[in-house]
């Protein structure tokens, strides 16, 4: 009887090495299909105030943010900022065909040239306006075509996103802004890959949110510094505050001694 329960416990030990064996070369596998960071979408920031969300792309995950989601703390400044005395004015989510014009005059009465990082839906309903915005001077920075969230997106859902906006762009756009300033090394990775730039932002008076226009003034002039990347929308909601401010952050910084850039997009 002794025997017995001996070999009987011996095969049930070799039932458990087995069963671990077999769990351990599982768990690497389920790993490698998580895309993103969970603990960085868990820290995220959450609007106040949320617009209805625009049909989503190809790739887009149906639960990514909408446009006016606050975007986190970029990384840092791109290669050209640092220049001494100088701004370099970018604009995000056009283009509008309220609000993008109405930009494009500010600039033009103040002889300022700008980067309007467009979204690809809006770059094909618009062709007229992107034309616009080439003949004035400015340049044109690809923001994915449905302004979807790129972290949360495979390798090959974020090439497609760019694929299609830089096709509507007729050419490959020399700089990529992630939308809400999502990227981490593999999203960076795949953008650099293409021979494209990611483009971030240094300073950031929250335009979005419409705070009101004084306060989007207040924020720059405060953040403002040498080889400053300003973040601000011309499109993605209601833009009137923004349009309202930028007469007074162009003069206001020139007031100070800045001149206004173009970034190598």
């Amino acid at each position: 009887m002794g025997q017995r329960r001996s070999a009987a416990w011996v095969v049930v030990g070799l039932v458990a090495v087995v069963l671990t064996t077999m769990v351990a070369g599982l768990l690497p596998r389920l790993a490698s299909d998580v895309v993103g960071d969970p603990a960085a979408a868990k820290a995220a920031p959450v609007a106040a105030e949320v617009d209805p969300s625009p049909d989503r792309g190809p790739g887009d995950r149906a639960d990514a943010p909408p446009e006016e989601t606050p975007p986190p703390a970029p990384a840092g400044p791109p290669e050209r900022a640092g220049k001494r005395g100088t701004v370099y004015l970018t604009f995000d989510d056009g283009p509008d065909p309220r609000w993008t014009p109405q930009v494009l005059d500010v600039l033009r009465r103040h002889g300022v040239h700008a980067v309007f990082f467009e979204v690809g839906q809006n770059v094909a309903a618009y062709p007229d306006l992107v034309a616009r915005v080439r003949a004035e001077g400015h340049l044109i920075g690809n923001h994915t075509w449905s302004h979807a969230k790129l972290t949360d997106l495979r390798s090959r859902a974020i090439r497609d996103q760019l694929d299609r906006t830089d096709a509507a762009l007729g050419g490959r756009a020399r700089c990529v802004r992630p939308p809400y300033g999502a990227t981490d090394p593999r999203v960076a990775d795949v953008i650099g890959a293409r021979g494209q730039r990611t483009v971030l932002w240094d300073v950031d008076p929250e335009d979005w949110a419409k705070p009101g226009t004084d306060r989007i003034v207040r924020r720059v002039l405060a953040q403002v510094h040498d080889g400053a990347l300003v973040l601000m929308h011309d499109g993605g909601g209601d833009r009137s505050q923004t349009v309202a401010a930028l007469e007074q952050v162009i003069t206001r910084l020139q007031e100070r001694g800045y001149v206004f850039g173009l970034l190598d997009c």
